[in-house]
């Protein structure tokens, strides 16, 4: 793992390369962002933003989302993945905002987590997106990403989350997620990652052991 100072020079050249990192799921408030971001997971924020472009139109608060049935709100995000599934968390989480929040989203982690479908990864990037606490969200992209470069060494989303909590200035939680995401998305990928354009090459763990290869 980098040590403290140069996890610090990563996110510097990161926040130089993508300074317009933010969150990239289409919202205007955190009902959408909550609905958006549990409709992400196993699928994309390009996909999912096509579908609630359409949706949020027509379904602003969660007693608009109760006036379907879960056929009928599968049949609306069919193309994303577990659509079915996510139906019916969604319809149930509603129900739950509406007999127990008064309609509202809340704003706490652990209030969160307690909604159907909701884990830690979307939990943290409501209250980081939607309410401004400092928080790291951990998706595929900030688990490879971070243990590839080496701001985590870790090989669960658990303790990932907990080695960049460690190793990052909590001020800099949110904004780091977001760099993090950007360069996953862009150039740490998955299975072919671009290192021939990555600016992290003398920091990265991951280029000094495959460079020669």
């Amino acid at each position: 793992m980098l040590d403290k100072k140069e996890i610090e020079q990563v996110l510097n050249i990161l926040s130089n390369t993508y300074p317009d990192a933010a969150c990239e799921l289409y919202h205007t408030n955190p009902f959408e962002l909550l609905i958006a971001t549990l409709l992400s997971a196993q699928s994309t924020d390009k996909r999912v933003n096509i579908v609630t472009k359409e949706l949020f139109e027509e379904y602003k608060t969660p007693e608009d989302f109760l006036k379907l049935n879960e056929e009928q709100l599968a049949e609306k995000i069919r193309s994303i993945g577990f659509y079915r599934t996510k139906s019916k968390n969604i319809l149930k989480l509603c129900q739950i905002l509406v007999n127990e929040y008064n309609s509202k989203v809340p704003s706490s982690r652990e209030e969160l987590m307690k909604l159907p479908g909701v884990g830690r990864k979307t939990a943290n990037v409501v209250i980081s997106n939607a309410f401004g606490q400092n928080a790291i969200a951990v998706d595929t992209h900030v688990f490879r990403v971070s243990n590839r470069i080496g701001l985590a060494n870790s090989d669960n989303v658990h303790d990932t989350e907990e080695d960049l909590m460690k190793n990052i200035d909590e001020s800099q939680w949110s904004k780091a997620h977001h760099l993090i995401i950007f360069h996953g998305r862009r150039i740490c990928k998955a299975r072919k990652p671009l290192c021939d354009k990555c600016p992290l090459t003398e920091y990265c763990l991951y280029y000094k052991e495959n460079a020669d290869e």
